[in-house]
């Protein structure tokens, strides 16, 4: 071999699971992710021209509605962690039953939960109890938009699919058409343009639900390739218990951790919703603007699992560490560049969702908190997707739910009402829980048990 050989080798190494291979397969997620977000924000937007009472409404029935999914969704992240290490193992005409294995593991699960509380909306208000004049249209809404469901979670197990080959642009085009057919439904079923009833924040809910399906057709097609279907024997495939048990044994972890802490933070929106129906509408606009960098880690945190559980795959744990290494830092600069955005311009971006001068007021306020918050959450992201690549899903559940039961929602609840801090006290108590999050799960995958996990 000669010394211009072998200085290739040195260098292919070292670039494995580096920054630029992360680039090159974060970026079109973190597009995906911020084109799921914009859905969201134009939901947010569009209504909220409406008035306060039912922007806070769709925010608070989006976040119940999402609570009920998260351990549906949650669980299908594991299509992504099996398809990733069978993939770098070199097995590729065996990572296409995943994705079918996962779809039977998930779906009729996910009917029959979302069904029932669709159906049970109306008494689960009055057992919540927020503000009288929200609670009719949050039932409209997501009654609406839970129609949607059932495609939203399998386009999740088809996206997952993908991203553990390492192709990231083919949900990429999904998400984008499903989001421009919500923008167009938004505007024509919210206000009654286009030809279309006026439905107000139940046309917000149904446009989403027909974007999902639509986006589910255009990425389901995509899965059934001939090309994708000979490389990787993605054809339709009969259950298999044996596979679906194993599939669930390291990916239902993942679920019930998505679960209780998504339940976590419900309970602290219903929270913020006893405050009052500006507080709620405060408290959206500000997840509408959190929710982009929510989106830019989850990206980072998906591109890192898909890596991560690649090289464990190929056994290649040196790489492994160097692409958590690698998204860890690409997160925490893009993080800091989004903080002095969120501390330079608040008002310019509360006002992206309202002119009600109250509401411009606390949420201005909020955007200081909002600052410090999505720099932590970002390396609870990035780190749980790493954790999630290799494997290690059991010891994060137990450590970010304890947090969030135990500390997050106590100490907001403190801050927040014992000593009258308000909305600001109670999400200064969500910021701490994200930063003792991301000291203890980055803690966790520095010491390496990982290493030694068989899924």
């Amino acid at each position: 071999m000669t010394s211009s050989s072998i200085s290739n080798a040195i260098a292919q190494e070292a670039a494995q699971g580096g920054p630029s291979e992360l680039i090159r397969l974060a970026y079109p997620i973190v597009l995906t992710q911020l084109s799921m977000s914009a859905m969201q924000i134009v939901d947010t937007a569009m209504v909220g021209r409406l008035g306060p009472t039912e922007l806070g409404a769709v925010g608070f029935g989006g976040i119940w509605l999402w609570t009920a999914l998260t351990l549906f969704v949650g669980t299908t992240q594991g299509v992504q962690t099996f398809v990733a290490q069978d993939y770098g193992a070199g097995r590729e005409g065996e990572v296409g039953a995943w994705f079918w294995q996962g779809f039977y593991a998930v779906l009729p699960l996910t009917v029959a939960a979302i069904a029932t509380f669709a159906l049970c909306m109306p008494a689960f208000m009055e057992l919540l109890a927020p503000p009288e004049a929200i609670r009719p249209l949050t039932t409209d809404y997501v009654q609406a938009r839970v129609w949607g469901s059932p495609a939203g979670v399998t386009f999740v197990v088809a996206s997952a699919f993908f991203r553990g080959i390492g192709n990231t642009r083919t949900p990429l085009y999904a998400t984008l058409f499903a989001v421009g057919v919500n923008a167009v439904l938004d505007y024509g079923l919210i206000f009654g343009r286009l030809g279309l009833p006026e439905l107000g924040v139940a046309g917000a809910g149904y446009a989403t639900a027909i974007a999902n399906w639509l986006g589910l057709f255009v990425i389901f097609s995509a899965l059934m390739r001939r090309g994708v279907r000979r490389r990787f024997a993605t054809a339709w495939t009969r259950p298999d218990p044996e596979s679906m048990i194993r599939f669930l044994r390291t990916s239902a972890p993942v679920g019930a951790q998505w679960l209780l802490g998504m339940s976590s933070f419900a309970v602290f929106s219903t929270l913020v919703a006893h405050m009052g129906s500006t507080s709620i509408a405060a408290s959206q606009a500000l997840i509408a603007v959190l929710s982009v960098s929510i989106m830019l880690a989850s990206g980072l945190s998906i591109a890192s699992s898909t890596l991560v559980g690649q090289y464990v795959g190929a056994q290649n744990l040196v790489a492994a560490e160097r692409a958590h290494r690698s998204a860890i830092r690409i997160g925490f600069v893009v993080s800091l560049g989004l903080a002095a955005i969120f501390v330079g311009a608040p008002r310019f971006l509360i006002q992206l969702f309202t002119e009600d001068a109250a509401l411009l007021e606390a949420g201005a306020s909020l955007m200081l908190v909002g600052a410090v918050l999505q720099v932590f959450d970002t390396m609870v992201n990035i780190s749980s997707g790493s954790l999630r690549g290799a494997g290690d899903t059991r010891w994060p559940l137990v450590a970010t739910t304890t947090l969030a039961w135990l500390v997050y929602l106590p100490l907001a609840y403190f801050l927040g009402i014992t000593l009258e801090g308000g909305l600001l006290g109670a999400w200064t108590g969500c910021a701490i829980n994200s930063c003792l999050a991301a000291v203890t799960l980055l803690a966790r995958f520095r010491r390496g048990a990982w290493h030694a996990i068989t899924i």
